[in-house]
């Protein structure tokens, strides 16, 4: 049996179209026999409708199962459907073209677009829309106000089919989404619980005991504080991995950061950017703070700010430390020390973005990274 997840979402419209198939069908049936007797080629008329009858059967048949949903079929649908219209012209007569009988195939040739639809989408339907309406065109040998109302009927109703197949699966892909992140949440919730009950209560013990006794016992004490704030984070904070769409959560990626002398900062919901955007970004926050660890001293504390501006994300990076002397920066540039140009402002740069450095002696460093996002031009 095929799991929820993976059923496709527009059946429904898949098993509707298969039902009209058969009405219209029936219809066509009908109305041959109404004006049998007018036919010039009863002949092929009755073949015409033979033809219909096993295409009915074989296009319902695997219509029915998802497998048999395949493109070619659908493409093959629509140029039969055409086909078959096309011999009108050899089996009506012309007392029945002067008083606008209806062709053959009558409304048995409006299912093709919707099967269109069904599979491609609005584009998709309303382009076969356009090819049944132009064969409709060929085969009443005019193009008059009824073809073009046909043809506009054909159209909209593979566009409306369309649109619901295309909202039907974008919202099982939402809802799959979701159950696949409540999931990882009940699961993480649960660890945390597991953890917090054994290994988090024994560091934050041996935190607490070390900082009381001092000495060598204190590094022991800040260790466990780091370790206690990263299996926090871990446990807490969703797996940073690309999705389907190949993007990655730069909030996730960012709180893994935190430790006693770190605190990060960011919204409440997922931030996703395209995969090499997230790491490049917290690489610029490691070596924002690997700098921190190095100039700042080891009292300093850190803070890591993430905004998501929608056509733009915003990464701060900001420490209470001494600062930066005037001067210090292009004399390490002019030295040939590039790591900060080349580490932050260069990445910023490669992602078309900026980096900007606020800093004075006495008063801390702040780098304000800006990055677009590009979700208005998608």
């Amino acid at each position: 049996m095929t799991p929820p997840a993976t059923r496709d979402p527009a059946t429904p419209l898949w098993r509707a179209v298969i039902v009209l198939r058969v009405v219209t069908l029936l219809f066509a049936v009908g109305a041959a026999l109404v004006h049998r007797a007018e036919y010039q080629r009863a002949w092929l008329a009755w073949t015409v409708l033979g033809v219909m009858a096993a295409w009915t059967l074989v296009t319902s048949t695997s219509y029915a199962r998802e497998a048999g949903r395949r493109s070619g079929l659908v493409i093959a649908d629509v140029l039969l459907t055409c086909a078959l219209m096309l011999t009108s012209p050899l089996v009506l007569s012309d007392a029945q073209y002067a008083r606008t009988a209806p062709l053959i195939t009558t409304v048995w040739v409006a299912v093709a677009p919707l099967t269109a639809g069904a599979r491609f989408g609005a584009s998709g339907g309303v382009l076969a829309g356009l090819a049944v309406a132009v064969g409709t065109g060929f085969a009443r040998m005019r193009f008059d106000l009824d073809v073009v109302r046909d043809g506009v009927l054909l159209c909209a109703s593979a566009l409306l089919v369309g649109m619901a197949a295309t909202t039907a699966r974008r919202s099982a892909e939402v809802l799959a989404r979701a159950l696949r992140t409540e999931a990882a949440t009940a699961e993480r919730e649960r660890l945390a619980r597991s953890i917090h009950d054994s290994v988090l209560q024994v560091l934050a013990r041996v935190r607490r005991r070390g900082g009381e006794l001092g000495g060598e016992a204190a590094d022991l004490a800040r260790l466990a504080g780091e370790q206690e704030i990263a299996l926090r984070a871990l446990v807490t904070t969703e797996p940073v991995k690309p999705s389907g769409r190949g993007t990655t959560d730069l909030r996730a990626a960012l709180q893994l950061l935190a430790t006693p002398s770190v605190q990060v900062s960011a919204p409440a919901g997922e931030v996703e950017l395209p995969a090499h955007v997230t790491e490049e970004l917290v690489a610029v926050a490691r070596e924002a703070l690997s700098n921190v660890e190095k100039h700042a001293g080891p009292d300093a504390h850190a803070w890591v700010l993430l905004e998501d501006l929608g056509d733009e994300v915003v990464v701060s990076v900001r420490d209470d430390g001494p600062g930066i002397p005037d001067g210090r920066l292009e004399s390490a540039a002019a030295q040939g020390h590039l790591g900060v140009l080349e580490s932050i402002r260069g990445r910023a740069r490669d992602l078309g973005g900026s980096a900007a450095l606020d800093t004075a002696p006495g008063s801390g460093t702040e780098w304000e990274v800006r990055v677009p996002t590009r979700r208005g031009t998608r």
